[in-house]
């Protein structure tokens, strides 16, 4: 039978334990910031029916045509399943079903998960990747707008990105406002569609937005002079963004207009941004988000103003290894937990039940505790121990488990002492106590 290696599916990764250090860094930050600003954590399915994101995202979008991954139909008359390319339309589906519009209408939730893109895998790009989104519903004001953009870059400030941290910000304005942009814009680009890309020729007609955002070169040399949203909007959409601005303003956020900044699909309006960090180029861009009044209506509940983000962990991994980022000391903690502080040593093989035991005694008292398991010689135990990276290892052989006693040996200092079984995990505890402080002190 021909040897088979299985690898990773195309676009994943293994995240192994050193690997996950990273990842769990981004996570906990991630519930920090967002809790300290009172957003609560949800977990929605990894997967919904396809029809929510056919219906929310559209069935022209390229998420739509391109991108799901979908599970068709079991039986007839079965729904079919795609897992989920993005998490607010999951969010939203279950701020509806939950019935919050009608019994508590404001939210604000965050998420952090796993999402699903069947595209081509780059740099920065994956077909499984994790995502960091929050989603506040139930209040129309532009505070509101400001506060999710102030999550945002605390964010990424937490991780160490400095001051250059940079608000760009657009509005899509209301219902109204985007009819008559759009308008304007396909007279526009009426004769310009020639020299444009094959993509933005097929938006033309159903998505004329979405060719001020394509990111071809000659799309973006044909878009200068396009009319800007600015010579349309209504009064109450330029008073809401005005006064969004200068919240941003107000929290010593530095705040640009970008007008390339849109949203293709009507369920957008008013306040879109992005957050990027000039210092890494072409590669700048860290997060997206917007208002999307009109999506909790287009999921099947009344009419609710709603606004959030969504930030990539891929590309904020790639960008802070380009910063060098983070500093050592902040996933120190994280670090410790692939070393067990304590390793335990069986003389002989009359000692590995006794060992089993005093293992899980210490376990039980909070200490990570590791112990051999391939019947080692005692040489070979203590290369292992000194491997692992322990802070000290228990000695137990005959002579000890006759007298109750460990002997304790500190792998820093390479000194020993006996110690009385009875008790043992509490004087562990004040050793290993002293032994993590006095590193400390070396850190510093």
């Amino acid at each position: 039978m021909a040897n088979t290696a299985f690898r990773a599916p195309r676009g994943t990764r293994d995240l192994l334990p050193e690997d996950l250090v990273l990842v769990r860094h981004l996570e906990r930050t991630a519930r920090a910031v967002a809790q300290a600003a009172g957003y609560q954590e949800v977990r929605p399915p990894l997967f919904e029916e396809t029809r929510l994101f056919t219906r929310s995202l559209g069935d022209a979008s390229d998420v739509v045509e391109k991108e799901m991954f979908t599970v068709p139909p079991r039986a007839e008359g079965s729904p079919a399943y795609s897992f989920r390319p993005e998490g607010t339309v999951g969010a939203v589906r279950a701020y509806v079903e939950g019935g919050h519009p009608a019994r508590a209408p404001f939210q604000k939730w965050f998420y952090v998960g796993p999402m699903f893109r069947y595209e081509r895998p780059q740099k920065g790009r994956e077909r499984q990747f994790t995502q960091f989104g929050i989603e506040a519903f139930g209040s129309p004001s532009p505070l509101l707008d400001a506060e999710v953009v102030e999550v945002a870059c605390r964010f990424f400030e937490a991780l160490g990105f400095g001051a250059e941290l940079e608000v760009r910000v657009n509005t899509m304005g209301d219902p109204e406002d985007r009819d008559a942009w759009r308008a304007v814009l396909k007279e526009f680009f009426a004769d310009k569609l020639d020299g444009r890309c094959e993509d933005c020729r097929a938006r033309y007609e159903r998505n004329v937005f979405r060719l001020l955002d394509c990111k071809q070169p000659g799309c973006i040399k044909s878009n200068a002079g396009a009319p800007g949203i600015r010579s349309v909007l209504g009064a109450g959409s330029a008073q809401h963004h005005a006064s969004f601005m200068a919240a941003v303003a107000a929290l010593g956020r530095s705040v640009c207009e970008d007008e390339s900044i849109v949203r293709g699909l009507d369920y957008y309006g008013r306040t879109v941004f992005e957050v990027h960090y000039p210092p890494l180029g072409a590669r700048s861009a860290l997060c997206g988000g917007g208002r999307y009044d009109g999506l909790v209506a287009e999921v099947g509940g009344p009419a609710t103003p709603a606004v959030g983000f969504a930030i990539g962990f891929s590309a904020t991994e790639i960008a802070l290894a380009e910063l060098g980022l983070p500093d050592p000391a902040a996933l120190a903690d994280l670090r410790a937990t692939l070393t067990p502080q304590v390793f335990v040593v069986a003389v002989d093989d009359a000692d590995r039940l006794e060992a089993l035991r005093l293992a899980a005694e210490l376990r039980s008292a909070g200490i990570a505790v590791a112990l051999d398991f391939r019947s080692k010689s005692t040489k070979a135990q203590f290369k292992e121990a000194d491997r692992s990276g322990a802070a000290f290892v228990l000695v137990l052989g005959s002579d000890e488990r006759a007298a109750g006693q460990v002997v304790v040996r500190d792998m820093a200092a390479r000194g020993e002492e006996a110690l009385a079984r009875e008790g043992l995990a509490a004087a562990l505890g004040v050793r290993l106590g002293a032994a993590a402080g006095a590193q400390a002190a070396r850190g510093a």
